[in-house]
C-alpha cells in the first residue's frame, strides 16, 4: 500500500562533529592516545532533519550556521540531502556550531555542544519560517537552540495543528509551556532523570516504554542513535502509523544505525531500513 509522502520541518541545531575514536574514556586529568579522527556533519535537528530526509520525508530545516567553513560545509550537505535550505540563516557575528566527540571501545561516548550560531536562531527567524511550520505533518524540536525561539515554534505548530515532538536535550528542568505544546516528549536516560528527578537504569524502571524488544545488534557506535528514533518516528507518524507502531519502527532503525561508525553517515536509506524491518516483522 502506497504511503503518503511526510512532510517534516525540523526547529534546531547544526553542529560540525569533531569524532575521536578512543581506547577508554579519558579520566579527569589523563592524557590518552586516540585511535582516530574525523570530522561529520551533526547537531541533533540536523541529524534528525537527515534522518527523515532518508527515509523519503519532505523535511524543511530551520536553523542557523557561521559564515566559515563549517557553515559553508553544512549547508552544503542539507542540500546534497534533499533536506529544503530556504530557512537556513546565516550569523555573522557568531561561529558555526562544534560537537567534539569521544567513542570507546565498548560504544561509549561523552560530547561537549559548544553552540555558536546556534544561539543566535531567533524568535524572529521562527516568525519568518511560520509557513514552513505550519504546512508540515509534523514538527520536530530540541534545546540546543534558545528555549524562546524553540518555544515560538511550538507555539505556531500548535496552532496551526501541526504535531509536535520534543526532544528535550540537553537535560534541562522546562517550562510548563513548553511541556504543553508538545505532543511527543522524546528523552533518553539523563534527560528523563532531569525530567522526573527519578532514576532510569533498568528497563523497568523505564516502564512500558522500554519493553519493545527488537533483538540484539552489535552495536559499534552509539552517536546520533537518539536522534535517528526521533527523525524516523516523525516519518513513521507522518505516514499515518499507528504510535505503537512508529515507536517500534523508528526503534529498528536506530538500533541499525549504532552498527555503523559516525552520525549521519550511519543513518540507513529508506530500502536499507525496510530490508531490517521486514526482518524482525516489522513491514
Amino acid at each position: 500500500m502506497a504511503r503518503t509522502r511526510p512532510t517534516i520541518c525540523v526547529v534546531g541545531s547544526t553542529n560540525i562533529d569533531l569524532v575521536t575514536r578512543v581506547p577508554h574514556l579519558p579520566r579527569l586529568g589523563e592524557t590518552i592516545i586516540g585511535h582516530s579522527f574525523h570530522m561529520g556533519h551533526g547537531g541533533k535537528g540536523a541529524n534528525q532533519a537527515v534522518m527523515a530526509a532518508k527515509l523519503g520525508a519532505q523535511v524543511t530545516m530551520v536553523t542557523k550556521l557561521g559564515r566559515d567553513v563549517f557553515g559553508e560545509g553544512s549547508l552544503g550537505n542539507y542540500r546534497q540531502q534533499g533536506v529544503e535550505t530556504t530557512h537556513v540563516f546565516f550569523d555573522e557575528t557568531r561561529f558555526s556550531g562544534v560537537a567534539p566527540i569521544f567513542v570507546d571501545d565498548n560504544a561509549q561516548n561523552f560530547i561537549v555542544i559548544v553552540p555558536g550560531a546556534n544561539m543566535g536562531l531567533s524568535v524572529e527567524d521562527v516568525r519568518r519560517s511560520a509557513p514552513a511550520i505550519q504546512a508540515a505533518h509534523v514538527l520536530i524540536c530540541q534545546l540546543e537552540i534558545p528555549i524562546e525561539t524553540t518555544l515560538e515554534a511550538l507555539r505556531i505548530a500548535k496552532a496551526a495543528r501541526v504535531r509536535t515532538i520534543l526532544n528535550p536535550a540537553p537535560a534541562a528542568a522546562l517550562p510548563d509551556e513548553l511541556l504543553s505544546l508538545c505532543d511527543f516528549c522524546v528523552p533518553n536516560e539523563t534527560e528523563t532523570e532531569t525530567l522526573t528527578g527519578r532514576p532510569v537504569t533498568t528497563v523497568d524502571e523505564a516502564g512500558a516504554a522500554g519493553r519493545l524488544p527488537l533483538g540484539r545488534v552489535d552495536a559499534v557506535d552509539p552517536t546520533g542513535a537518539g536522534d535517528a528514533f526521533i527523525g524516523s518516528l516523525a516519518v513513521f507518524l507522518g505516514e499515518g502509523a499507528p504510535l505503537l507502531d512508529a515507536i517500534r519502527r523508528a526503534s529498528a532503525v536506530a538500533a541499525l544505525s549504532v552498527t555503523r561508525i559516525g552520525t549521519q553517515v550511519s543513518f540507513p536509506s529508506r530500502q536499507e531500513a525496510n530490508t531490517f524491518l521486514a526482518q524482525h516483522g516489522l513491514p
